[in-house]
């Protein structure tokens, strides 16, 4: 059987728009080291998932966060949550409802490994894409059937 080799990843052309992305991850982040870049990608990743989630409880329980309803299900505090990416481990609240009947899409029950979706988050966010830009592109991929983008 013969050896394969490993895809080595090549970069696309370095445009404007990348340069001033790179640019704001320097000055937010006072990257210094390949493990500060590590750091802000974590980052990124689990400021947009959190957001994710977040939009997620907004749509079930059909109100944003913040407003006043009268329904019997509510907003019940969150869960901390340890997720496993390639970039590292970091963690995330995930928000709880009162009946206990959210089911995240993003982030199922159980599932601690987002390795499958983090890599596309973050070229997203180099491609310049917004929060919720990358929420309704993640929608479109993954199908998520209660909408985890901004639709309001």
């Amino acid at each position: 059987m013969a050896n394969r080799k490993k895809e080595v990843y090549k970069p696309k052309p370095m445009t404007e728009g990348k340069r001033n992305i790179i640019q704001g991850l320097l000055q937010e982040y006072d990257i210094q080291s390949a493990e500060d870049i590590q750091n802000a990608l974590k980052d990124l990743l689990s400021g947009t998932i959190q957001d994710m989630l977040e939009t997620e409880m907004d749509d079930h329980l059909g109100y944003n966060r913040y407003e006043r309803s009268g329904e019997a299900n509510y907003r019940n505090g969150t869960k901390a949550k340890t997720v496993r990416s390639k970039y590292g481990e970091f963690e995330v609240d995930v928000p709880q409802d009162r009946q206990s009947s959210f089911e995240p899409q993003v982030l199922p029950k159980r599932q601690k490994d987002i390795s499958s979706i983090d890599e596309k988050i973050i070229s997203m966010y180099a491609k310049g894409m917004t929060t919720r830009q990358i929420s309704e592109t993640i929608e479109d991929i993954y199908g998520f059937e209660n909408g985890i983008g901004y639709h309001r």
